[in-house]
This record gives C-alpha cells, structure tokens and sequence, in this order.
C-alpha cells in the first residue's frame, strides 16, 4: 500500500493489505479502517470479522459501536451474530461493548440472551456494562441478578449500570454493598446512589459520606450537598 504522505489511505489497497497472509498486514489495514469514512470503514471491517485470526476480528468488532455515517440498523445484526457465534470470547466481548456503544433499544434481547448463555466473565461484564449503557429499564431484573455474581468485577459493573439506568428500585439492592471490603464497589455504589438522586439514596450516601476511603467520601458528600 503506497500513499502520499497526509493522504487517507485508500479503500482498495486497504482491502488488498487486508487479504495478506501476514497477520500484520491485515491488523494494519484494520487500524487504518479508523482514517476512512464510516462506510468505507464499514466495507472493510464486514471482511474483517470473518478473518481467520482472532486478533483481527476482535479489532474489527472494536470499531463497529462507534462508525460516524453508517446506519445503526446496519451493524445490529452484524454484532449480534458476533456474540452469538464467535468463538473467542474477547472477539463476543467487543461485541457486546460495540452494542452498549450503539445505545440502540434493539440490542437489549441479543444482550440479554447472551448473559444467560455466557460462562466467560470478560463477556457477562461487557453485557452488564452494555446493558447499562442501553439505559432500557427492562435491563433492572438481569442488573439485580448481577449485583450476586461471584466476580466482583462483574457485581462492581451491575452497580454502575444500575446507577446509569437511573430507576430508583435499585436503592435497597445497592446499600447492602456499601458494607463491601471492596473500596471500588463502594465507590461505584457511591456514583450509581449519586446519579439515582433522590431522597430514598440519603442514608446510604451518608454512611459513604464517612468512608474511609477519602475518593468515596467526597463524592459522597457531594452528592449529598445536591439532594
């Protein structure tokens, strides 16, 4: 591939790099799929994601929840057979935070499905954060659920999600965690309590306001300084 130096690169030779036998090549001309408008971007990357090599897909999948230009109804079912289908996890990860990064209230069935369906937590933690992203309220029962989960990296993502599904019912599920050892589910309790705001989130933002955690408390009492 030969470009003036400035230039954008072109479709063609980014179509030709990309059916290189050097794995290289072809993670090259997906980075590169960046400098194109998102229909281009969109023309190369649908290749992509049939690539052999897991390293290529998952760079694809990266880029599909953010293309300026192209229709959301157009990468839906694309990301949505990658979830269900691929079979690397981190590419099913990218693939959940593309859908989340869409914020279309299409995905929420797929996502759904796919946290009943997953073992692999890297993907039950980028559906939860999807999910919340969504901000579709039939998400609160599946975020509930989350909240028991045995990785706390996953209960730590349900209660920001909760938090940024912004329905008040999540209080009494999110105060049991402020007792937590963990001082970054505190502190994303914390948020989600912060961004609920309403009177119901007083006294659990007002136990975190003496946290001994000093980020947790001054958020804390911030938050309470706005009730």
């Amino acid at each position: 591939m030969t470009t003036t130096s400035g230039d954008p690169p072109a479709l063609p030779a980014l179509l030709e790099l990309l059916n290189s036998q050097d794995l290289g090549n072809r993670l090259r001309a997906v980075n590169k799929a960046r400098e194109l408008p998102g229909p281009e971007a969109l023309t190369l990357l649908q290749r992509a994601i049939h690539d052999e090599n897991a390293r290529v897909r998952y760079a694809a999948i990266s880029q599909m929840g953010t293309l300026s230009g192209v229709d959301p109804n157009l990468l839906l079912p694309i990301l949505q057979r990658s979830l269900r289908e691929d079979p690397e996890f981190d590419v099913r990860a990218a693939a959940a935070a593309a859908l989340g990064d869409l914020k279309q209230p299409q995905a929420l069935a797929a996502l759904l499905e796919a946290y009943r369906r997953e073992t692999e937590w890297l993907v039950r933690f980028s559906i939860i954060a999807a999910l919340g992203e969504l901000g579709n309220p039939a998400a609160f029962d599946t975020l509930v659920e989350a909240l028991q989960d045995k990785s706390e990296l996953i209960t730590t993502a349900a209660a920001a999600a909760l938090g940024d599904l912004g329905d008040p019912r999540a209080i009494p599920y999110l105060d049991p965690l402020i007792d937590s050892d963990d001082w970054q589910l505190r502190y994303r309790v914390c948020i989600a309590l912060a961004k609920l705001g309403t009177e119901a989130a007083r006294a659990g933002l007002t136990r975190l306001a003496q946290d001994s955690q000093e980020q947790v408390a001054v958020h804390a009492r911030a938050a309470l300084g706005s009730l």
